[in-house]
């Protein structure tokens, strides 16, 4: 991974260490900025990724504006969606803030694995061993065109044997270690970037949205016993494997509540509008039997102009079911192919704000199989009622990803490196000083 071609990398909250923290999330329908105070937790559990207690102190949403299919379409547009956004949050806050972590939504999200082996001679790992077998196994170069969201080990082997977490001290032969490497489109990240650095803001890090998703609304259990988070945007759907505490496997799909939208709207000859509310208000992805006796009504748009109109819940439902059903389809197909067949002890969690479409979730156990549940914000206070929904776990997950920061590793950039190992590790000291007091 060349490091011209990397995002920010977010330095890591040590565990002892409080911030002010600020998360914005760049959606397609709409753009959030949560400012939180994050202070170490008296006690966290054992393998719980929440070390510390997230207060939100000031919250700002808007409709997002010059996004589309979660990338940047109009610079000047989501510049200022931006820049609105971040002052109310502010204002609400009373703090003025400077850097921001972000979302990666867009920009087709998928996985690369990659897979390193060095010789150990016979005796104890020692820390210098697993540097340098992360260190191969970051060397390897991505697609073209594609930049390395998240690095994250998922398991280290000794002398073929995997399934091992920590290494160290272990006596073998041969090191080795999976990587997990999330990336995104590089030109879709610089515009997201760009639009963020426009509004006088720092990027401190990025992060995929399925991923911190799933750090906000799984509980520590269902990410070490195998989950999968499907984030559910207007623009995209996302989805995040977890395993064994790790993010295994990352992809995405560019269809979304938008769509369904869109459907709706063509379905009826109906302004956009009317389609967002009869969605948001009477849409459902399943049909009852009550479907046909009820009726729905919108503005007619036709050849004689606007009025008014009625049509039956049924129309409606037989308008939106083939695009949901389609959407968990394509979902299904990909994670069949990337070896993930499905089984009905699955476990998933929807996120995102089309996840709140009735019958969804019925929908995903029916397509996806296997135990599903609708999954919100976890573990963060302060947050107002409306915010306590799918729609912003990807924003509040943004305020836990600083805790998990340190698990991830990239190829250190090619002038930090030194003849001798023991700068490396000194500088590896003095960092974690840093961070821990």
């Amino acid at each position: 991974m060349k490091p011209q071609l990397v995002p920010p990398r977010l330095k890591p909250l040590g565990p002892r260490r409080s911030a002010t923290l600020a998360a914005l999330d760049v959606g397609t329908s709409k753009i959030a900025c949560l400012i939180a105070r994050v202070t170490p937790a008296s006690q966290a559990a054992s393998g719980d990724w929440r070390t510390h207690r997230i207060r939100v102190l000031g919250i700002g949403h808007q409709r997002s504006l010059g996004v589309k299919n979660g990338l940047v379409v109009d610079m000047d547009e989501a510049e200022r969606a931006i820049r609105q956004t971040v002052d109310a949050a502010e204002r609400m806050a009373g703090v003025q803030i400077d850097q921001v972590i972000i979302t990666a939504s867009g920009g087709r999200l998928a996985s690369e694995h990659f897979t390193a082996k060095r010789a150990i001679g016979g005796r104890e790992v020692a820390a210098a061993d697993i540097h340098r077998v992360l260190e191969a196994s970051a060397a390897h170069h991505l697609h073209r065109g594609r930049i390395a969201v998240h690095s994250l080990p998922t398991g280290f082997s000794l002398d073929g044997v995997g399934g091992i977490r920590e290494p160290k001290d272990m006596i073998g032969e041969e090191l080795g270690v999976d990587l997990h490497v999330a990336t995104c489109d590089q030109a879709a990240a610089r515009n997201l970037l760009l639009a963020v650095e426009r509004g006088h803001l720092g990027v401190a890090g990025v992060a995929a949205a399925p991923y911190v998703a799933g750090l906000s609304a799984l509980e520590p259990d269902e990410a070490e016993m195998g989950v999968i988070v499907v984030d559910m945007g207007a623009g995209t759907t996302s989805l995040a494997v977890f395993s064994h505490g790790e993010m295994t496997h990352l992809d995405a799909v560019t269809l979304g509540g938008n769509h369904v939208t869109m459907d709706i709207a063509r379905g009826l000859d109906a302004r956009l509008a009317d389609a967002e509310r009869l969605k948001t208000f009477h849409g459902s992805a399943i049909s009852s039997t009550s479907d046909e006796r009820e009726t729905v009504s919108f503005v007619h748009v036709g050849e004689h102009g606007h009025h008014k109109a009625h049509a039956p819940k049924s129309h409606l439902v037989r308008i939106i079911r083939p695009r949901v059903e389609e959407t968990f389809e394509f979902l299904r197909d990909r994670l069949a192919r990337a070896g993930f067949q499905s089984s009905p002890s699955r476990r998933i969690v929807l996120t995102g704000g089309a996840s709140q479409l009735t019958g969804a979730a019925e929908s995903a156990r029916r397509i996806l199989g296997g135990q599903v549940r609708v999954g919100r914000p976890i573990g963060v206070e302060g947050l107002p009622d409306p915010a306590r929904s799918p729609a912003f776990a990807a924003a509040a997950g943004l305020l836990v990803y600083p805790q998990v920061a340190a698990r991830e590793y990239f190829e250190p950039h090619r002038g930090e490196r030194t003849a001798t190992g023991t700068d490396g590790y000194m500088r590896r000291v003095g960092r974690w000083l840093k961070e821990s007091f």
